[in-house]
């Protein structure tokens, strides 16, 4: 019996890769959304100099039935991948994500620890105070999905070629991974940025206070955006997000030229 065929990629969604000096950076994008998210801020890094790469997580920038299929081992893998075949290119690399790419980063960070120099997250999430996430661990076996959460955005015309409707299998799939995050923050020893938008209708600030809070890097900055909402990197304050992060990865790893 044949496999099914592969789900096509919607125009908008595929993996972006740039190969620069000996600094890599891995950035990944959020839950339901796609690289579409991430690329201009890759494609910013790469013309500094860096080795870059913003990976596609299965299940991602097809369908929403296609993503219910995965699960967030699924996702970190991809991304755990990239990092190996980053490190074989790369003397550091700096992960970077947006939203759920944030939490896996922080996994990346807490499973491999020399491996990850450093981490920049936005609007990075691991929790949510809402009563009805209780509900989803129940609910994804009734119901395939509930009206979607993308493209959270406050500038005019930006997409982050997202889905329509969130996946519930998935999602209960990914709470089980932020409770694992959670657990483990303290093994978070790596310099880190966290950038955060006032005004974001998908993450509420407990992810935030959670991580800053908990993880035992040395070095913490925080910077707040104020024009954007959740798919920031996209949003009024990309130019901000750019500029703090390179500055950052400058400052704390090293210039994409050395």
């Amino acid at each position: 019996m044949s496999s099914p065929s592969p789900v096509a990629v919607v125009p908008g969604a595929e993996p972006f890769s740039a190969d620069g000096g000996r600094i890599g950076v891995l950035l990944s994008h959020g839950f339901t959304g796609s690289p579409a998210s991430m690329t201009p801020w890759g494609k910013h890094l790469a013309d500094q100099g860096y080795t870059v790469r913003v990976p596609r997580l299965p299940g991602h920038g097809t369908t929403w039935k296609d993503m219910n299929r995965t699960r967030w081992e699924d996702w970190y893998a991809e991304l755990d991948k990239t990092l190996t075949e980053l490190r074989t290119k790369c003397d550091k690399v700096v992960v970077a994500g947006l939203s759920m790419g944030g939490g896996l980063g922080l996994r990346l960070a807490q499973q491999r620890p020399a491996d990850v120099d450093a981490l920049v997250l936005v609007n990075p999430a691991i929790n949510l105070k809402r009563f009805d996430v209780k509900l989803v661990p129940a609910m994804q076996w009734f119901i395939p999905g509930l009206p979607g959460i993308g493209n959270d955005v406050k500038k005019a015309g930006a997409d982050e070629v997202g889905y329509d409707k969130t996946p519930l299998k998935a999602l209960a799939s990914q709470l089980k991974m932020w409770k694992d995050i959670r657990a483990n923050l303290g093994k978070v020893t790596q310099p880190l940025l966290l950038l955060r938008s006032n005004d974001d209708h998908v993450v509420d600030i407990s992810s935030k206070e959670l991580i800053l809070a908990n993880v035992s890097s040395s070095v913490k900055e925080f910077v707040e955006l104020k024009d954007s909402f959740h798919v920031a990197t996209i949003d009024n304050d990309a130019p901000l997000i750019f500029d703090h992060a390179s500055a950052f990865i400058s400052e704390h790893v090293g210039a994409a030229s050395a």
